[in-house]
């Protein structure tokens, strides 16, 4: 087997409009840029596969609290991403 084709690859989720606005508008677009590019990829993702509107704007508060509070990722510890007070 190549090596190449052996290495697991995600799909690229695009940046819906109303989550850059979201974080245009609550200040959090350089929070979420810090973020390595596989969560960044992931919470697009989780947020536009919601099917109801509701859903994904809950998903998308979690997100802008998460990149707020800094120190969690889907609720769970992430201590890179903690922030200095």
């Amino acid at each position: 087997m190549n090596r190449s084709s052996s290495k697991l690859k995600r799909k690229i989720n695009p940046m819906p409009e109303f989550i850059e606005k979201a974080l245009d508008d609550t200040g959090l677009k350089k929070d979420y840029l810090e973020r390595p590019a596989y969560q960044r990829n992931d919470y697009l993702g989780w947020i536009d596969r919601a099917k109801k509107k509701e859903t994904k704007q809950k998903r998308l508060n979690q997100m802008l609290h998460e990149l707020k509070a800094g120190g969690v990722y889907m609720k769970m510890k992430h201590s890179a991403s903690t922030k200095q007070k």
